[in-house]
């Protein structure tokens, strides 16, 4: 019998529960899969807790690869035993078996495992959204990322470096600004110690910056709007200290005709052929040698509640996999 980690309440990490699924044939443009491991995400918290709001009960999870099992009627170019990996979709990655659509997965390279594919899918190539999309990161600019020793962050960090950037990336401590500094980050600024709009100003010669991704939300927000330049482009992509709440548009004219962006990865990878180009380019940066995965922490998926109780306490850094 297959089993998913499940919720029937929004709460704490206590509120998921490892049960017994069933998990029936594909349908039309479905295929079955067996998962191998599973990405941990922030914006899983948030549909645990009802900060995003999920219809009960529910699964839980976005990201994860494994193998095709049994392909539906209708789908061609899968086949059973071939290795993918998807990231969004339905709801309910927390499994060892599940059905998915066809169109969303992806193969996954011979180079690539598949810890590495459920840890980058997700976060990767929402970093790949960030600085080769939303502000396609140029040779000599410098950037802010905060968050910078966390999934998202340490990818950023060495995708921009790879790009040309000097790197300006917030983290919460001594250890975590050594970890990204060994990935890309020229000039960590521990914000529980230091002003990180006077670090960017002096970094900057007080020239400021042309964008800033920042994941963190309410603790940060108006603090990053004083670190752009005029004309710069605030990257709200994310909210872990808390929503930011109504927003007065005028204060971006006030600060210097400014740019304001709140994407998601479901709307960049929406069609068929810009999901292709986000995975591919993911894990080629990464084959290349230019990205590295840290998979810092794994859990088994039954331990579910374990791995989000860490992940909200700011006890990991870098990937996080539940395993099988």
């Amino acid at each position: 019998m297959a089993h998913a980690i499940r919720f029937e309440k929004t709460g704490g990490p206590e509120v998921l529960a490892w049960q017994e699924v069933a998990v029936g044939k594909p349908g039309h443009g479905q295929v079955r899969l067996r998962h191998n491991a599973v990405g941990l995400n922030y914006i899983d918290t948030y549909q645990r807790s009802g900060l995003y709001s999920l219809p009960l009960p529910s699964g839980l999870g976005s990201e994860a690869a494994g193998v095709v099992e049994e392909v539906g009627p209708g789908v061609t170019g899968l086949n059973p035993g071939d290795r993918v990996a998807y990231a969004g979709g339905p709801i309910g990655a927390y499994a060892d078996e599940r059905v998915v659509p066809a169109d969303r997965l992806v193969p996954v390279p011979a180079g690539i495992t598949d810890q590495q594919a459920a840890a980058m899918m997700l976060k990767g190539m929402t970093a790949w959204y960030l600085v080769r999309r939303t502000h396609p990161v140029k040779p000599g600019e410098t950037i802010l990322i905060h968050a910078a020793a966390g999934g998202v962050g340490l990818i950023v960090c060495q995708w921009a470096k790879h790009l040309g950037a000097t790197v300006i990336g917030t983290v919460g401590d001594e250890q975590k600004a050594a970890l990204v500094k060994k990935h890309g980050c020229d000039h960590p600024i521990v914000y529980r110690r230091e002003d990180f709009v006077a670090r960017v100003g002096e970094i900057t010669q007080g020239k400021k910056l042309p964008v800033v991704y920042d994941s963190v939300g309410k603790d940060t927000f108006y603090k990053s709007l004083d670190c752009l330049a005029p004309l710069g482009l605030m990257v709200s992509f994310g909210q872990s200290s808390g929503a930011i709440g109504p927003v007065d548009i005028g204060i971006l004219s006030g600060k210097g005709s400014l740019f304001l962006t709140r994407p998601t990865l479901v709307n960049y990878t929406a069609t068929r052929d810009d999901l292709l180009t986000a995975s591919r380019e993911l894990f080629d940066v990464v084959q290349s040698g230019a990205v590295k995965i840290a998979i810092n922490q794994t859990y088994p998926l039954r331990e579910a509640a374990r791995a989000h109780h860490d992940l909200e306490g700011r006890k990991t850094t870098g990937q996080t996999v539940l395993t099988i």
